[in-house]
């Protein structure tokens, strides 16, 4: 259980595990559900097209994600991009439930590379998140 007493369904850990070493998925979104107790996965894709990654975070919802994000950097490279997605036109108590409640999901995906925080779709253009996948390199 997270901060905010929210749990992960295992469901969660497997499809990120089936991204992670498989490379079965490009990205794995995920929800919380209706009574807000869980998170589950809402979606997965073996889409590689990021504008298609980018199609799936819906405006005025949040969301958690991770992309298995490709650049070329001295060749081709993926790192592992953990979202949270909280626009500014989702609900105010959805925006706070989705802030706390991002550790207890964050914390049992290892291996993840650059953590994302946006409001917007600009912190989540691909830019954007090559520069902060990148800033070490």
């Amino acid at each position: 259980m997270g901060s905010s007493g929210v749990a992960v369904s295992p469901a969660c850990i497997e499809a990120f595990n089936r991204l992670k070493p498989e490379r079965k998925y490009k990205y794995i979104i995920f929800n919380v559900s209706d009574g807000s107790e869980e998170i589950v996965v809402e979606k997965t894709s073996d889409d590689g097209d990021y504008g298609a990654f980018l199609k799936d975070l819906p405006k005025p919802d949040c969301r958690y994600a991770v992309h298995d994000f490709e650049y070329e950097r001295e060749g081709k490279r993926s790192d592992l991009v953990f979202h949270v997605w909280v626009p500014d036109e989702a609900k105010i108590q959805s925006q706070v439930f989705f802030s706390s409640s991002k550790d207890a999901l964050r914390k049992r995906l290892i291996g993840i590379a650059v953590d994302i925080q946006a409001t917007d779709f600009t912190e989540v253009s691909y830019e954007s998140v090559l520069k902060k996948v990148t800033r070490g390199l």
